[in-house]
């Protein structure tokens, strides 16, 4: 993606289902569980930049010793921050007690983070300050084991005031009004209430409360206490939690939109965000890892039962199409096939765009992760051409010459590496004009291979704003004196916010939308966008509303919004022709068949307070706000 977004966070989860002493002697470490978080938060690195933290329960340790541990990090390599103080406590405690070494006992009861099960968390910021009071987990803390509640998550609430309010009906005083202290107070009123009841449930039977603890940790019904928390929950969210006695769960959102993935075997369970993470850290088969179902949760009780139930009523599969277009990396094996297959599929309108002239075309990609795509793309101009070396051979001549043959044989697409990004160049100027003239130069471009006659056809993840291609992809490309430069993007036009996760929540950031707009203005409808209006501000409270910003879009075909955007990207001093090329949703459902959830290109939402946040979000634009609508 050229224009660079923030969007998913990544979770981890290890419970290791022995005794520690078991992998001391299987692994030769007492941190096999430290080293696994560390492999599963570093492979999901791609997911979140701005921050990680991680955390770890003992189980069975005498009152007393301390059984959480916890570190986060907001440092500019999270990940790596977090592990070196983990390492930096652990090797002291060796350093400072040698003779320790390999008792296991010990290290148990007076090293850190040497526990049986952990949390980790790599986190994008999607709003709010990037503080460490911002990262994950989250760490509800009090003197009974079973009311201590670690939550980590990757997700958006869209009802967040509304979920904030409910506690506030409970008597609750939450300190702060963020989604994530919002869903784990509202986690914590329903564990807390389900602990009570247990309590006088066991004191009538003549149980002490020293005596309650251990039943209280067996019969605690953590699929009770979730379908309580998240009865009123929109949004999409992948939730961990721990709870201090050492149950743990995954919940899924109803529309599965934000991705969970688990494995199980006799010595581990492990939830990562992204399958080949679990596939590469623990060395296991495609099939032995397993989505968690949609409105459902892994539960993994403190005795190792491992159940998942669900707990919502399931809407319609809507998973993130973004996850697969962009977002998780491509070692995934279907991930790495619909990429390719997003290249294959809008090869014929490419072929359109060059007037089937592929004599004087160069295919290149820009940036790194729309590599997968333009493999497909290259491999669709292979069979193309293929195709029509065969169709010349069988209907030219029989006595075709040897060297005409071999002429006609050795057509192949034009591949090249046009542009490379710059990874030591900074945009350290706040001026505009500077910083303009500096963007610009964030790619190098490979010179000589491109002919004044040449098309140029260069491959993206996604266009969202269209600013990088403005201000610098388009310029350098130009450079090279191509006759027609025609950006492809793999994705359809993002033309609504997202609310689910992703950052991109402003309309008029997206270069769509500011087309669209142009369009409406050249055509005499920009009435259209005072009426969207009075229909979004008359149904404000409507709790079935519709998603009124279509009606801006509904007048143009798409060909003719991504006509107006390439001139909107084209400025004055482009010599070159400049055409953009989107995907067809059609295409997009073809080639992600099981990652439907398309409401950024289509505006269709799968939750009811999705339709809230884009109708708001056009009343902010409307009103010149500039804010977020959830």
């Amino acid at each position: 993606m050229s224009d660079a977004i923030k969007h998913e966070c990544g979770i981890a989860l290890v419970r290791l289902l022995k005794p520690i002493q078991y992998y001391k002697d299987k692994y030769g470490t007492t941190f096999y569980g430290i080293n696994k978080m560390y492999l599963l938060m570093e492979k999901q690195h791609n997911r979140g930049q701005d921050g990680a933290g991680f955390a770890s329960i003992k189980f069975d340790v005498n009152p007393g010793t301390r059984y959480i541990s916890r570190v986060r990090s907001n440092a500019q390599q999270p990940i790596q921050d977090v592990f070196a103080k983990i390492n930096q406590r652990l090797n002291n405690l060796i350093q400072e007690n040698p003779d320790k070494a390999n008792d296991v006992q010990w290290q148990i009861e007076n090293m850190p983070y040497v526990g049986n099960l952990f949390l980790g968390h790599v986190r994008y910021g999607t709003f709010g300050k990037n503080s460490i009071e911002s990262v994950h987990p989250f760490l509800r803390q009090n003197n009974w084991k079973h009311k201590n509640l670690i939550i980590a998550g990757n997700f958006n609430m869209t009802n967040s005031s509304e979920l904030l309010q409910e506690l506030i009906e409970l008597g609750q005083h939450p300190k702060e009004n963020t989604d994530t202290v919002t869903i784990m107070e509202k986690i914590g009123h329903f564990l807390d209430d389900e602990v009570l009841d247990l309590y006088h449930k066991f004191k009538q039977k003549g149980i002490s409360k020293k005596e309650a603890s251990p039943l209280i940790a067996k019969e605690l019904n953590i699929q009770k206490i979730l379908k309580r928390a998240s009865k009123n929950w929109d949004g999409g969210y992948a939730m961990a939690g721990l709870i201090g006695h050492g149950d743990a769960f995954v919940l899924r959102d109803p529309a599965g939109i934000r991705p969970a993935f688990y494995y199980q075997d006799d010595e581990v369970v492990v939830v990562a965000s992204e399958r080949p993470v679990i596939q590469t850290v623990f060395n296991v088969d495609i099939d032995d890892v397993k989505e968690i179902e949609r409105a459902h949760a892994l539960i993994i009780k403190k005795d190792g039962t491992v159940k998942v139930e669900q707990i919502m009523e399931q809407l319609p599969n809507k998973a993130c199409s973004f996850e697969r277009i962009y977002f998780s990396r491509g070692s995934d094996a279907s991930i790495y096939e619909e990429r390719k297959n997003l290249g294959k599929f809008i090869f014929p309108k490419v072929l359109q765009y060059i007037n089937e002239d592929m004599k004087n075309t160069v295919f290149s990609y820009i940036p790194n992760t729309a590599e997968t795509s333009f493999f497909g793309l290259t491999e669709a101009a292979e069979d193309y051409l293929n195709k029509y070396k065969l169709n010349t051979i069988l209907k030219g001549n029989k006595n075709i010459s040897a060297e005409k043959l071999s002429e006609l044989l050795s057509v192949r697409p034009r591949i090249e590496k046009i542009a490379i990004k710059d990874a030591k160049l900074r945009t350290f100027i706040a001026d505009d004009k500077s910083r303009d003239d500096l963007v610009a130069h964030v790619y190098d471009v490979t010179y000589g291979v491109v002919k004044p006659t040449d098309n140029l056809v260069i491959i993206d993840d996604s266009i969202v704003r269209g600013t990088t291609l403005k201000k610098s992809i388009i310029k350098i490309l130009d450079r090279l004196n191509p006759k027609k430069i025609i950006v492809v993007s793999s994705a359809p036009q993002i033309r609504y916010p997202d609310c689910y996760g992703i950052d991109m929540a402003k309309l008029d950031e997206f270069i769509a939308f500011k087309a669209t707009l142009e369009l409406l203005k050249d055509n005499n409808q920009y009435y259209i966008i005072d009426e969207v209006y009075q229909k979004c501000i008359a149904n404000a409270d409507n709790e079935n509303p519709e998603n009124y910003v279509k009606d801006i879009y509904a007048p143009f075909s798409p060909e003719q919004i991504s006509d107006k955007i390439a001139e909107l990207l084209k400025t004055e001093e482009i010599k070159a022709e400049v055409k953009i090329i989107y995907q067809s949703i059609d295409n997009l459902h073809k080639a992600c068949p099981n990652n439907l959830g398309d409401w950024y290109f289509t505006g269709n939402y799968p939750t009811k307070g999705g339709m809230k946040v884009v109708n708001k979000a056009f009343v902010n634009f409307y009103e010149g706000k500039k804010e977020r609508a959830y």
